[in-house]
């Protein structure tokens, strides 16, 4: 493995690591714990996709809703097998871990339980992470991610904008209008959430330093807030947010971080806001759906355990 100062040089003249002989230790440590969230963010999509997708209005819709799942499927993939390539036991990552344990944002925890707020998720939460990967892909060091997420990153354009067009349809049905309003309501501030800590309570540093992302978690927050606002301000859709001029950024009109009821699925903002740390233990203890999806996926491997034991 390279020294840190010739790693650091590698990357600053522009040059990828393609294997682990072409970084350190605290590089692969780095990349291993943000391709596990990619990772888990993908798989866990496509039960919690494939619960709502029971509702679409029609079989075109539902068809739409599946293609959508197995992109996820295969980007889940992608990045399991980048692990594997680190010497990661991705078997028992995926199948023995326990449902606590996966790294995926909260905002999955979160049941999806209609039409309505699958497209949403669509436009909110694919939005999110084809902002996240979109950053990786530009701007990673890493080379065999580079390659992989030229697919990744197509699939979840078109995933938002799927989601983008069905809220444009419901916002123009006086029936849909309130419901999709609803969605709006929890999930917009659950995407923020999505981010992670804010870049001054930041604690694993090596993603920039290291060049396996370009941009922070505040101006990635604020990509997605760029792109997200004007949208549902133009389907006339409420949003806690604004663009302020005079600061050259969007700004959150409501408490974040908040305390979040996710079995009413409502923000408790007249609490006030609350810590970061309050917010890493609600991470912590999962959301109500977390072990119903995680078992939608281990089910199988559990069926079969005995008879590989055997």
């Amino acid at each position: 493995m390279l020294t840190d100062s010739a790693l650091l040089e590698r990357i600053r003249a522009g040059r990828l690591v393609e294997r682990p002989d072409h970084a350190n230790e605290r590089y692969i440590e780095g990349l291993k714990r943000t391709l596990i969230v990619s990772a888990d963010t993908e798989l866990i999509s496509a039960p919690a996709y494939l619960r709502a997708a029971q509702d679409a209005p029609n079989v075109n819709a539902y068809i739409s809703a599946m293609g959508i799942i197995q992109d996820e499927l295969g980007h889940a993939h992608i990045a399991y097998r980048l692990l594997r390539d680190l010497g990661v036991d991705t078997d028992a990552l995926v199948y023995e871990r326990r449902p606590e344990e996966f790294k995926h944002p909260y905002a999955f925890d979160v049941p999806l339980e209609s039409w309505t707020e699958l497209v949403v998720a669509n436009a909110f939460y694919d939005r999110a992470g084809f902002v996240l990967l979109g950053d990786v892909f530009r701007h990673t060091s890493y080379g065999p991610w580079k390659r992989a997420l030229v697919k990744v990153d197509r699939e979840e354009n078109f995933h938002l904008r799927h989601g983008e067009r069905w809220m444009s349809i419901l916002a123009q049905d006086p029936a849909r209008r309130d419901e999709l309003q609803r969605a709006v309501d929890w999930m917009f501030v659950l995407t923020l959430e999505w981010f992670g800590l804010p870049d001054h309570l930041k604690r694993h540093t090596e993603q920039i330093s290291y060049g396996l992302k370009g941009k922070t978690n505040d101006q990635l927050r604020q990509e997605w807030l760029s792109t997200t606002v004007p949208f549902c301000e133009k389907l006339g859709l409420r949003v806690p947010a604004h663009y302020d001029s005079e600061r050259g950024e969007y700004v959150i009109d409501v408490p974040f971080p908040a305390e979040f009821d996710a079995e009413n699925k409502r923000w408790l903002f007249e609490r006030g806001a609350i810590t970061w740390d309050d917010v890493l233990a609600r991470w912590r203890r999962r959301g109500p759906a977390n072990v119903e999806l995680v078992s939608e996926i281990q089910r199988g491997y559990a069926q079969i355990r005995p008879a590989l034991a055997a």
